[in-house]
C-alpha cells in the first residue's frame, strides 16, 4: 500500500520549450507561457511582471540573502545573480523536469552563492532554519497557483523566515476566484503592512509585504521619492528598474 505522501504527491507537468526568432519560452501547455528569455539578452527580464517584482529593490536595496519559490525559466534568478553580485540566492523548484531545463535557459550552475534546490516551496519554508531578507514567490504549475503556496500557514512561514527588515513579494492573479482570500491571508500574516501593484493588463498583481519595514502606499511614496533623489544625485547608482519605478509610483499615488 502506498504511503500517504506517495498517494497524495502531485503529478508534475512535463514542460517544453518554444523557440522563436529572438526568444525562448517555457510552457506547460500551448496556452501557458511560464517564462520567456530573449536570446540576445538572456539575463534581462523579458516579462513585465518580473520587472515589477524586482521593485523590492526600492525597499531593500542591498539584500544579503534572497529566497525564490519557483525557478521556471530562471528569469528572476539570472537577473539577481548578475545584478546583485553580493547577494546569496536560494531557489526552490518542485518540478525536477523544470530544473533539468536550466541549461536551456542559461541558468548558472550552483556555486557558493547560488543554489537551486528541488523541493516543495511550502515545505521548505515550513522546515528551514535559514533566514532571508527577501522572499520572492512566483510558483505556478499546470493548474495555476498551487494551493500550498497560497495558504495561511505558508504566508505565516514566509513571515517567520524573513529577517527584519525584510520584504515578501508575491505574484498573484486578480482573476483567481480566491484572490481576495489570498490578500486577506497575507494581510493577516503581515499586519496589513502590504501594497498591491498591478503589473500588466493580463491580471498579474504583485503584492509587497514588509516585516520591520513599512510597505504601504504611503511608505512606497516615501521610498520612491528617496530613491529618485539618490538617483538624481548619483545617476550611476540607478538600477535598471524604470518600469518597476513607474508602476510603484502609480500604485502609491
Amino acid at each position: 500500500m502506498p504511503t500517504r505522501k506517495e498517494a497524495t504527491a502531485p503529478t508534475q507537468a512535463i514542460p517544453f520549450v518554444c523557440n522563436e526568432h529572438d526568444s525562448k519560452s517555457l510552457h506547460f501547455s500551448n496556452s501557458q507561457e511560464q517564462s520567456k528569455m530573449l536570446v540576445s539578452q538572456p539575463n534581462e527580464l523579458a516579462v513585465d511582471y518580473t520587472r515589477t517584482m524586482m521593485g523590492f529593490l526600492l525597499l531593500k536595496q542591498k539584500p544579503s540573502h534572497i529566497l525564490m519559490i519557483g525557478l521556471g525559466g530562471g528569469s528572476l534568478a539570472k537577473y539577481c545573480h548578475q545584478h546583485l553580485p553580493d547577494t546569496e540566492l536560494t531557489v526552490i523548484e518542485i518540478n525536477p523536469l523544470v530544473i533539468a531545463l536550466r541549461g536551456e535557459f542559461q541558468v548558472p550552475d550552483d556555486n557558493e552563492r547560488f543554489h537551486v534546490i528541488e523541493a516543495d516551496g511550502a515545505n521548505f519554508v515550513r522546515d528551514t532554519d535559514q533566514l532571508f531578507d527577501v522572499v520572492l514567490v512566483d510558483g505556478f504549475d499546470q493548474q495555476g497557483q498551487p494551493a500550498q503556496l497560497c495558504s495561511q500557514h505558508f504566508y505565516e512561514d514566509c513571515s517567520r523566515v524573513l529577517e527584519a527588515p525584510g520584504v515578501l513579494v508575491v505574484n498573484l492573479h486578480d482573476d483567481h476566484a480566491f484572490y481576495e482570500v489570498f490578500i486577506d491571508r497575507i494581510n493577516r500574516s503581515f499586519d496589513s503592512n502590504t501594497a498591491e501593484v498591478a503589473a500588466n493588463d493580463e491580471g498579474n498583481v504583485i503584492i509587497f509585504a514588509g516585516k520591520g519595514l513599512p510597505v504601504s502606499p504611503y511608505a512606497l511614496r516615501n521610498a520612491i521619492q528617496g530613491v529618485q533623489d539618490t538617483w538624481n544625485e548619483h545617476p550611476s547608482s540607478r538600477p535598471d528598474l524604470p518600469q518597476a519605478l513607474r508602476l510603484l509610483t502609480s500604485a502609491a499615488a
